[in-house]
């Protein structure tokens, strides 16, 4: 799949798009990166109302590629490299959405 990224999308469309494609993960936009292992707190997301371009230092728009194979550290990485996003990727586990571990891999 591919997401159109420029600074006039809002971040909840990238989110719903994400999604439908891959149901058991989920994204969540971060002001800044965050540490190994914790979950973000509130002060840390950014509104899901927001555009990416209020979202991001840098302002490449493009088309990110998520392919089903791809690992959530690759994705949370590309996302950090192209498009200047900090990314958090989430897994449906037990009915619970958990931090997906770097070697999570992403599928349908």
């Amino acid at each position: 799949m591919q997401i159109i990224i420029n600074d006039h999308r809002k971040l909840h469309a990238v989110k719903t798009e994400f999604h439908q494609a891959f149901p058991n993960f989920k994204l969540e936009f971060l002001k800044k990166p965050s540490k190994v292992g914790g979950s973000p707190s509130e002060k840390e997301l950014v509104k899901d109302g927001n555009r990416i371009g209020q979202a991001r230092v840098v302002h490449n728009k493009g088309l990110l590629t998520i392919t089903a194979g791809m690992t959530a550290a690759e994705l949370t990485q590309n996302f950090i490299d192209v498009y200047g996003l900090s990314v958090k990727v989430l897994e449906k586990k037990n009915a619970a959405w958990v931090d997906a571990a770097p070697s999570a891999i992403i599928r349908v």
